[in-house]
């Protein structure tokens, strides 16, 4: 019996190779067994720079798959150094890999892997042709918003992760439209490729539980560094950072080396979690102790 291969797509420019190159370490250390592929969409990487990609997905096994696409798809759409033209690569990947695959699994560059990724390729989709978390749920006040700036009725979907039937997702998919709606709608879009996948498919896309398939560490932080000798949280991260552990360092960021993390960690391990509690609470209440110093013991803590 032949063995299935995770095909993943990922869209970026030669900016972002290097986070890319630590996605893909993640992604082969948390899926060891399964045969990888990974189809890397792009408008012009130099060559030299996509073998010396190749070369280290050699290292760790992964077949890797450049496709080039036209530059001028999206040349007068909205884009920024944060958010270049790639960003809309991902909606067109079932017309520009011309491999007969079932599924894939597109990725942002930049995130992490912590699980293994079978389970989340295994969901049976039913009549949606996607699957995608959203860190918003129905009655958050930015779902309102974004159903009324849209035009939608479901909830917004963060586009970093998307699972794609491949086949129906290039029936589905008009590339015309894509372009067309990329126009119309330039001065409202906040998050362009983002706003385009919720306003044209948001329907036929089935949500998954964020925590588990696209987990923003910003909603659940424990520790929060912050470099350069600031003693303030400067408006970032402040209902979030409600029970998170401060830890002030005066490197500046581009000097924060691996000795200095390691006193930041050793920081958060020597503290006491208390979330809100007293030491005689913690000490009557089992559940909420901490015993190993710096462990995360919240009842909602997940990952």
């Amino acid at each position: 019996m032949t063995q299935r291969t995770l095909e993943i797509v990922v869209t970026c420019d030669e900016g972002y190779l290097g986070p890319l190159r630590i996605m893909l370490l993640s992604l082969r250390a948390n899926n060891r067994a399964e045969n990888i592929r990974v189809w890397i969409l792009h408008r012009g990487i130099p060559q030299v720079a996509l073998e010396s990609l190749a070369v280290f997905c050699g290292h760790i096994e992964i077949e890797l798959a450049p496709r080039m696409v036209d530059q001028a798809l999206f040349a007068h759409a909205r884009s920024s150094e944060r958010y270049p033209q790639e960003m809309y690569y991902r909606m067109l990947a079932p017309h520009v890999i011309d491999a007969d695959i079932d599924r894939a699994l597109y990725l942002d560059p930049d995130i992490l892997i912590i699980n293994p990724l079978t389970p989340l390729f295994d969901i049976v989709l039913g009549d949606c042709v996607f699957a995608a978390a959203s860190h918003t749920d129905a009655v958050h006040p930015a779902t309102a918003l974004n159903n009324v700036r849209l035009n939608t009725n479901e909830v917004y979907f963060n586009t970093g992760v998307i699972l794609m039937d491949m086949r129906r997702a290039k029936a589905l998919i008009d590339p015309d439209e894509i372009f067309a709606f990329a126009m119309e709608h330039e001065r409202k879009l906040l998050f362009p490729d983002q706003d385009i996948f919720n306003a044209l498919y948001g329907e036929r896309t089935l949500p998954v539980p964020d925590q588990v398939w696209n987990y923003d560490a910003r909603k659940y932080p424990d520790n929060i560094i912050r470099t350069g000798g600031e003693l303030r949280l400067s408006n970032f991260l402040l209902f979030q950072s409600a029970y998170a552990e401060l830890y002030f360092s005066d490197r500046l960021w581009p000097d924060f080396d691996d000795a200095e993390l390691n006193r930041a960690l050793a920081h958060y391990a020597g503290r006491t979690r208390r979330f809100g509690l007293t030491e005689e609470q913690l000490a009557a209440d089992p559940a909420h102790s901490s015993s190993g110093h710096g462990h995360n013991t919240h009842p909602d803590a997940t990952g």
